[in-house]
This record gives C-alpha cells, sequence and structure tokens, in this order.
C-alpha cells in the first residue's frame, strides 16, 4: 500500500511541476532575482491560462494554453476515410502556409482539421480570407478553442 501511494505521489507531483500558472510562475522565488507579488482575484488567475513545459527538436520549449481561436478547415465522421481527410488537409495547409501551425485529431465524434493559434478573431479572419483565397480550402470558419502562445 505504501508504494501505491508513492507512486501516486510522484505521478501528481511530476505533472504539478509541468504545468503551472503564469501568476505561480512570477511569483516564484530564484537566486539572485527579486521578488514578485501579485494581488489578485483568484478568478482573474483562472481566466491566465497554464504555463505547459513539452520538448521540442531544439531542447525545452514552454507555451501557455489559453483561451482564442483556430480556423477550421475540415470537420468529418468517426471513420477511417475523414481520418485519411483530416491529415490531407493538414498537409495541404503545411504546404500553402508554412507557417501556420496545423492541428489534425479527433475530438469525438469526428475528425477535425484546425490551423493557427489566434488570440482575437480579427487575427482568425485574416487568417480564414487567406485560406478562402487559395480556392483549395471551401468550408472553412472561424472557432474558439484553447490555444498554444510559445514563450520565448
Amino acid at each position: 500500500m505504501r508504494y501505491i501511494f508513492i507512486i501516486f505521489f510522484l505521478t501528481f507531483g511530476i505533472s504539478a511541476f509541468a504545468q503551472q500558472n503564469i501568476v505561480e510562475s512570477l511569483q516564484r522565488n530564484r537566486a539572485g532575482e527579486g521578488a514578485v507579488t501579485i494581488h489578485q482575484d483568484p478568478k482573474i488567475t483562472g481566466l491566465i491560462g497554464t504555463i505547459h513545459t513539452g520538448s521540442a527538436a531544439g531542447g525545452e520549449q514552454k507555451t501557455l494554453k489559453a483561451r482564442g481561436y483556430r480556423v477550421q478547415v475540415y470537420a468529418g465522421n468517426n471513420s477511417r476515410v475523414a481520418r485519411n481527410e483530416a491529415n490531407n488537409m493538414a498537409n495541404k495547409v503545411k504546404e500553402e502556409f508554412p507557417e501556420l501551425p496545423v492541428y489534425a485529431y479527433f475530438q469525438p465524434p469526428r475528425w477535425l482539421c484546425r490551423v493557427g493559434d489566434f488570440r482575437s478573431i480579427e487575427e482568425a479572419d485574416a487568417t480564414m480570407r487567406r485560406l478562402k483565397a487559395t480556392g483549395v480550402f471551401k468550408e472553412v470558419s472561424i472557432v474558439r478553442e484553447q490555444i498554444n502562445i510559445p514563450l520565448d
């Protein structure tokens, strides 16, 4: 029983360190640096987002998860054909717009292909118009979703 508790603690302890609120990150004490104290309503902290640390090809990359917008270029059903079509659309977007992040994934009950991480609906609208102008992407729409904001 003791080992189960230790494994449980380590599993959730490690995930707690991987995800950190930006306010908590700012208030953390570091040797040789000044101290930051933030006084605000806890509801504001909940709206800000969470910092996620992940590995990338060049090393460790930190991103902020926040509410934003993406442009949906494909929505299919729960089938192998829809999966292939979502991945094909993702490849087409990558060919036409290599600078845009592309997400092809399964969100029950359908396969989706969405593009970009936009903080404002105006940014998403501009990209949606660029996608439509190619003539390749016919049914595009703006969706509100949790986005990734890279931290440098």
